[in-house]
């Protein structure tokens, strides 16, 4: 489906060059001399990177539908990542590349949102908040508080995030995922 500029909205995908670009925000430019454009921030699906275009008023781009799915995280097997569809019961392996850092957070069992644009998937986003047992950290001492500073500490799937100091090995913690901020202990 193609649509024009005139047809531009905020959170709507268009096809730019042959890629995904979400539209953060435009405006309709009306000079005194000369044709309208649309200056436009777009944010290519694929890579996060913005930009800012610029295009003549009533320029066609190619539409791509949007969709976000709710799937549970299985398990991983070193190449791929398994997720299951919790309404229709089918899998899918994402390979290790496309979940990227995104791996850090997955915990077995937890809810993620995938992101597609038409039927590629762009994005894999884990639940706001996980809850992870820290398996390395140096020891916690009487007296440590909250106000005295922060230490590094290694969680369950491998993702290591600065903590209190009076944490110690096994706490279970809740960690921001947006972020990788430590935000109470469990």
């Amino acid at each position: 489906m193609s649509i024009s500029t005139a047809d531009f909205k905020n959170g709507k995908c268009i096809s730019i060059d042959g890629k995904p670009n979400l539209i953060i925000e435009f405006q309709h430019v009306k000079p005194g001399k000369g044709g309208a454009f649309v200056r436009t921030k777009v944010r290519d699906v694929r890579t996060g990177r913005v930009n800012d275009l610029t295009f003549r008023a009533g320029e066609k781009f190619d539409e791509i539908r949007m969709e976000t799915k709710e799937m549970q995280y299985l398990y991983n097997d070193g190449a791929d990542y398994y997720f299951m569809d919790n309404t229709t019961y089918e899998q899918l392996a994402i390979p290790a590349d496309i979940i990227g850092d995104t791996s850090v957070w997955l915990k077995e069992n937890d809810v993620c949102l995938l992101q597609y644009a038409g039927d590629e998937l762009v994005d894999v986003q884990p639940p706001m908040f996980v809850e992870l047992e820290v398996v390395d950290t140096d020891p916690g001492f009487k007296g440590d508080t909250v106000q005295g500073g922060s230490k590094p500490a290694t969680m369950e799937t491998g993702a290591v995030v600065q903590v209190p100091m009076f944490i110690n090995n096994g706490d279970v913690l809740k960690i921001d995922t947006r972020d990788g901020r430590y935000v109470t202990r469990v």
